[in-house]
């Protein structure tokens, strides 16, 4: 049996000696799509910051097919097939969107690249209509669908979200969650995190609730709607 994509063990991490992981655990199989649900501050972007060498973990596993990468430096986390788009989008604001897209396309899997400027203009058409438009001239949707193809331009294996669609408007939001939905059903393996439980719901395949830095429910979708308290036990304010 293949080992996961992507696997989590017993992570502990956190800034300085303020701990914020406590034995984090989870797993993404290939063509799969996972969500990390909490509320604020319970551990999420320490996650993924942690499982991209971005924050050192101080005990636990990350495993990228089986091997370890825990301890590596970003970039060669990256290398490994995952792509990032980073809370609060970051996009280069003085670079055309075009710009933004080449300077971090790669092509790791070899052969025939599946992610190009066309491609990733296919998929966000609103891109193409900015395309010499400087990133810091975009709105907060159009700079969300530009770090989505930003990472996707790395060609990954799996695509990481950290708030997916936070702080954006209905439509554009409406937006994103189609764009995504149609890598799923490409094979895109995704781990998302976001607010919007309802759409998390239609997305994905399964499901980890994080409460102060650990694992406390997981299961799929139906699982997740079938136990009534888990949105008040673990998610509301």
């Amino acid at each position: 049996m293949s080992p996961p994509m992507l696997s989590v063990e017993d992570l502990t991490s956190g800034y300085g000696d303020s701990q914020v992981l406590f034995g984090m655990s989870f797993e993404i199989a290939v063509g799969e799509v996972v969500t990390l649900m909490g509320r604020n501050g319970m551990g999420k972007t320490t996650t993924v910051a942690s499982v991209m060498g971005l924050v050192r973990p101080t005990g636990g596993a990350v495993r990228v097919d089986g091997e370890p990468v825990h301890g590596l430096q970003p970039y060669r986390i990256a290398q490994r097939g995952l792509g990032l788009v980073p809370e609060g989008r970051q996009v280069f604001p003085t670079l055309t969107v075009d710009e933004n897209l080449i300077a971090t396309s790669a092509n790791r899997g070899g052969g025939a690249p599946r992610w190009t400027l066309d491609a990733v203009i296919d998929l966000f058409p609103r891109l193409g209509e900015r395309r010499r438009h400087l990133g810091g001239q975009l709105s907060g949707g159009e700079q969300q669908m530009l770090a989505i193809g930003r990472a996707l331009m790395t060609n990954p294996r799996l695509l990481i979200l950290d708030e997916a669609t936070e702080g954006l408007a209905p439509i554009i939001r409406e937006e994103i969650w189609g764009c995504l939905g149609r890598l799923k059903a490409e094979g895109e393996a995704i781990l998302v995190i976001d607010k919007n439980v309802s759409a998390l719901l239609d997305l994905a395949d399964r499901h980890y609730v994080v409460e102060k830095g650990r694992v406390v429910w997981q299961g799929d979708s139906p699982a997740f709607r079938a136990d009534a308290g888990v949105i008040d036990r673990y998610l509301h304010v």
